[in-house]
Order: structure tokens, then sequence, then C-alpha cells
């Protein structure tokens, strides 16, 4: 039976998330600009951290190439601008379908491969990606190039943003981009939470834990891997369309950067809690946390990092959320599947004996409940 405790503890939970995604969603009408552009890098950190943790965390598959998703999602959003002139919100769904495209020969050559040399091979495939795009001319080769003046002044909906909000062209754009960020976070937690409760997503969870019996249940470990690959290279690829569409500028290196799209948001799955879904949230919000409080200090919240996730990695190997679940038994977006209820044995008892003592149609009755 469910604990009382937990059950209202659950409740609790879901009317404080339906507060704070509410208060998220108005934040724009009374926050500053810069704290709306703050808030925006989270979110974006974040829709990163939600992908990479499905990948390692539940498919088992620890990529150090993520960043490939991302410039190729940035890339194609910024192709869709200036060479097709269409608008950057349908630029940013090019951007994703483009690494969705992308990750079809990228998992073909990299699913060949296990363990650290699968991590290798998908850096590889990232390096190379960024150096292509470094002979794309159209776009500025290696010195990359700057969206055109007004992009974001002509955006679809920046001006019903300007007059609702009464504010400038910028601010309304930087108000766009945050909400598509909020969207975009929503949508893949609700739908990783979704897979994950599925018999497909309970199949990738006993891939992770066993192959070889999940395979002799029937699973196919290739083919879910596969499909968990495409979706977050999805993911990553809106997500870098977006977050370059803001920036305005794009680069080879910057938009395949292993250190700001892949180790930041390994810190953060590992030190929020990975294979679980709050965990990438706690680990943001930690990663924030220490980045504002730093920020005079310039790179040295780098070593508060380190020194932090240090001893998370040996104390607290399921990371901080991790850690709390274990000691408190409360769990927000559980994904454990519980048996039904058995009928208790008192019950069976008490209705056996109900029964008369001769038949055998009466004896079958009882013998069947």
């Amino acid at each position: 039976m469910n604990n009382p405790c937990h059950t209202l503890s659950r409740v609790a939970a879901t009317l404080l998330s339906l507060i704070t995604i509410g208060a998220l969603f108005a934040v724009p009408f009374f926050a500053p600009r810069a704290i709306v552009q703050d808030l925006f890098g989270v979110l974006t950190l974040l829709v990163l951290a939600l992908n990479w943790n499905m990948l390692a965390g539940f498919a088992g598959l620890v990529s150090v190439g993520q960043q490939a998703f991302v410039g190729i999602g940035a890339y194609a959003m910024f192709a869709a601008v200036i060479l097709w002139g269409l608008d950057p919100m349908v630029g940013i769904l090019i951007g994703g379908l483009a690494a969705t495209l992308f990750a079809i020969p990228m998992a073909f050559f990299t699913f060949r491969l296990n363990g650290a040399y699968f991590a290798i091979g998908t850096w590889v495939v990232a390096d190379i990606s960024r150096l292509t795009a470094g002979q794309w001319m159209a776009l500025g080769g290696g010195t990359g190039t700057s969206l055109p003046k007004g992009t974001a002044r002509d955006m679809f909906g920046v001006e019903a943003i300007k007059e609702v909000l009464d504010v400038s062209s910028a601010a309304a754009a930087d108000a766009l981009t945050y909400w598509v960020a909020l969207t975009l976070t929503l949508l893949l937690l609700v739908a990783s939470y979704l897979f994950l409760r599925s018999r497909m997503g309970l199949g990738l969870q006993a891939i992770r834990d066993n192959a070889n019996a999940a395979r002799s249940v029937g699973v196919d470990p290739v083919r879910i891997k596969v499909a968990v690959f495409i979706f977050t290279a999805l993911g990553t690829g809106l997500c870098g369309a977006l977050m370059f569409m803001q920036i305005t500028r794009v680069t080879p290196d910057a938009a395949f950067s292993v250190i700001d799209w892949t180790a930041f948001v390994i810190f953060v799955v590992v030190i929020g809690g990975i294979g679980t879904l709050p965990g990438p949230i706690i680990g943001v919000a930690v990663f924030y946390c220490l980045q504002r409080l730093m920020a005079d200090y310039g790179t040295a919240y780098l070593i508060v990092l380190g020194l932090l996730g240090i001893p998370i990695m040996l104390f607290a190997r399921r990371g901080l959320w991790g850690t709390f679940v274990d000691r408190t038994g409360l769990e927000i977006l559980p994904l454990r599947h519980l048996a039904p209820p058995r009928r208790c044995s008192e019950d069976v008892s008490r209705l056996a004996a109900s029964q008369p003592a001769n038949g055998m149609e009466n004896r079958r009755s009882v013998t069947s409940i």
C-alpha cells in the first residue's frame, strides 16, 4: 500500500511544481532583462543536461560528442536565416531536424564501438564536424558569421510581445527566446518521463542494468538505444539552434565546444544525480549558483566545481538527488513500476471459510482467488 505521507508529499510537490512553472512563465512581465537572459542560460543548460542524462544515465551511452548536435543545429539555423531567408523560429526547427538526420549516420559508426571507445568515437565525429563547419565559406569559414542586423526585431512574435510588455525589440526578443527555452524544457521533461514509464522505457532501463538478461526476454538493445540516440540529438540540436539564435553569432570553435556543451553538462548531471529526472535540475541549480557567487573571481569557480564534484563522486555515487531519495524515500517523477496490490491473505481465508466444505466447483473457485 502507498504511504499516506509520501502521497501527500507528492501532491504538495506537484502543486509546488505547477506554481513554479507559472512563475517562470511570468518572469518577463516583472523581471529585468538581465534576469531573463540568465534564466535562458539556465534552461538551455538544463535541456542539454536532460538529453545527456537520457543517454548516459538511462541508455548507458556515455557520449563525449554532444557538441556535434549543438553545432549542427546552430549552423543549420544560420543557414536557414542567412542563405534561405527564413524566420529564425523556422530555422530552429530546421536545426533540430538537421541534428536528427546527422545522428543516423553517426549512430551507424559509433554503435560499432563499446564503452570508452564509444565515448572517443563520438568525440572524433564531433571534431570532424567542427573542422567541416570551418570550411563552409558561405557562413564565414573558420571565423564564423553573425545574423543580419534586425533579425531579432523581425522575428515572428516579437512585435506582439513588444506591445504586451511595453519593452524594446531586443528585450522582446529575449522574452521570446526565454519562453521557447522554457517550453522546450517542459516538453523534454514530460516526454522523457512518459517514455521512461512506457514499455520501451522499461526495456531501456533493463538494458542499462543487464543487457544480456534484457535480451533474453525479447528486448532489442540496439533498436532502443538508437531511438534514444536520435531523440536526444533532436533535443540537443533544437537547443543549439536556440542558443546561437540568442547569441546571434556562430563560429566553429564556439558551436562545437566540448567544454561548454559537454564537459559542463557531464558535471551537472553527475553532481545532480545521473539516472534520475530531477538530478539534472539540481545539478544546474548548483552550477548556476556557484557561477553567480564567484562571478568576480574569473574562472576560479571551475576549481570550486572540481572540489565539489570529487567528494560527491566518492561518497554520494548517485548524486545529490539520489542521496536525498535514499535517505528520505521521497521521489519526484518516480520511474519505478509497482506491482498491483495483492489480496490480503486474511480476506482470502475469510472467503474460503464462507464456502461450503463439499463440492469441487466451490473448491476450484476458492483456489482461483
